[in-house]
């Protein structure tokens, strides 16, 4: 999972729920600070077992750049609330409805951007309706299923869940990570302390067990839409670190081809560039956003 640094949301940034047509949302909302010119708005969507609090790193950097930033928690993830046991709420459709009407909540054409299986999610958002859209970047999310290795992690946790209380599952799974899996920043510190590891806990126990199964094997058995999406008229970017073990980079490299995408690689990055490299990712966002904005 995604370990942000912090979950207090960055100097200027709010937090608050989103009320849209599909319910409420919570949200951290990052306006552009005063005397820097605005440029646009930036829906961003996080990954499995993630949440909003994963882009704390590239709020500020984003709104220098003349970009608000709107992270999310999707339905039934962290803060944001969704049935406990009605896997059917949690369909890639209806998850995909939510994105449209989160879009229409902000009130003007948004960069689109998910991590992982927020970017599936998002892609479905995009093939029902790109006209909220002013782009879409997939950010460490491939053209179809994960890998194979993957597939069996979210397979044990899928069992688990079915047996075991979400606390009795989060236990399990720190008693099965090495100390070394633990992420770093980019300054090379540790990713927070031990404060970090309550707010980790907080997190996992706010999703809903049924969003995690449904997900999940959304994740496992994604068919490849790259050809559906190529033929939308946005601006595509594929952006991911320069190790991934959920999707190979080189299957990235080629979603991006068949796309027509921009590509960018963060060095030093792995499946999370959001937190492993913030301030380089941050700036392919920006720098994309740009070129998008001059080519309207």
């Amino acid at each position: 999972m995604s370990r942000p640094p912090t979950f207090t949301p960055p100097p200027g940034a709010r937090a608050y729920s989103l009320r849209t047509g599909r319910g409420e949302f919570a949200v951290v909302d990052a306006p552009v600070p005063d005397g820097v010119a605005p440029k646009g708005t930036a829906l961003l969507l996080p990954g499995f077992t993630g949440s909003k609090e994963d882009y704390n790193p590239l709020h500020q950097p984003l709104a220098a750049r003349g970009y608000r930033t709107v992270a999310v928690d999707g339905r039934g993830q962290f803060e944001s609330d969704g049935p406990e046991d009605d896997e059917s709420a949690y369909a890639q459709a209806e998850l995909a409805q939510d994105v449209l009407a989160q879009a229409a909540a902000l009130g003007t054409p948004v960069h689109l951007v998910g991590h992982s299986l927020g970017g599936q999610i998002a892609r479905a958002a995009v093939l029902l309706d790109h006209a909220p859209f002013l782009s879409f970047t997939l950010m460490a999310s491939g053209p179809a299923q994960i890998s194979g290795s993957q597939q069996q992690r979210v397979k044990l946790l899928r069992d688990a869940l079915a047996v075991m209380s979400m606390a009795e599952v989060w236990e399990a799974i720190q008693a099965m990570e090495a100390p070394e899996e633990t992420e770093t920043g980019e300054s090379g510190e540790l990713d927070g302390g031990l404060d970090d590891q309550d707010d980790l806990r907080r997190r996992w126990l706010g999703n809903k067990p049924a969003q995690l199964i449904a997900t999940g094997r959304q994740l496992c058995v994604e068919p490849d839409r790259v050809a559906e999406l190529a033929a939308v008229p946005l601006p595509f970017h594929v952006l991911s670190g320069s190790r991934d073990d959920t999707w190979p980079v080189t299957l990235l490299d080629d979603m991006a081809l068949r796309l027509r995408a921009h590509r960018t690689v963060v060095q030093g990055a792995e499946h999370s560039p959001n937190t492993d490299r913030p301030l380089d990712t941050a700036r392919a966002f920006a720098d994309f956003w740009d070129r998008s904005n001059q080519s309207r």
